[in-house]
């Protein structure tokens, strides 16, 4: 029998150098899944407009509609994830002439102004899917309604806030 080594603290070798590792928790898994999902619904509706398209001369005819929702979806589930991976796009152009605590006060001031910003995206496409839910707005060729999109949106923009706020970077 083995005994298991130490834990070690650095981040494992499949990982991006520069992000933040996290654990793997229940809800990171679900999204996840649901990215997952989101991607293989996006390939089969492009594959069966392309066969149906080209071998049967019958295209799909929802296949555009349903893939700008289907990656509208991706993108908003995906928002999360790339939030708790620190997956972002930073530009730190001089962060490493100052000071550790100013670097530090820093990148919780750029996590405090995100935060703010995502919810306020949040908010405003709760109103959005609200006033969708209330008129019946429904898509052009498929009539599927168009509110459910605006509240994963927001659901996805609240959740990626919070992360923000309680993310912990080390510069």
């Amino acid at each position: 029998m083995t005994r298991p080594g130490p834990v070690s603290q650095e981040p494992a070798r499949h990982m991006i150098p520069g992000r933040t590792p996290h654990r793997q928790t229940g809800w990171y898994r679900a999204l996840a899944g649901v990215a997952a999902l989101l991607i293989a619904l996006l390939i089969g509706v492009t594959c069966v407009d392309v066969v149906g398209r080209y071998l049967m001369n019958r295209p799909f005819g929802g296949a555009y509609e349903l893939t700008q929702m289907l990656l509208g979806a991706l993108v908003f589930v995906a928002l999360p994830l790339t939030t708790a991976d620190g997956g972002h796009v930073e530009v730190d152009l001089a962060l490493h002439l100052m000071p550790i605590g100013v670097q530090r006060l820093l990148g919780r001031l750029a996590g405090l102004i995100s935060a703010l910003a995502l919810g306020y995206f949040a908010w405003r496409l709760a109103l959005i899917g609200t006033a969708q839910l209330h008129e019946g707005t429904r898509s052009a060729s498929l009539a599927l309604p168009m509110a459910p999109l605006a509240f994963v949106g927001a659901a996805s923009c609240a959740l990626s806030a919070v992360i923000m706020l309680f993310a912990r970077r080390e510069p």
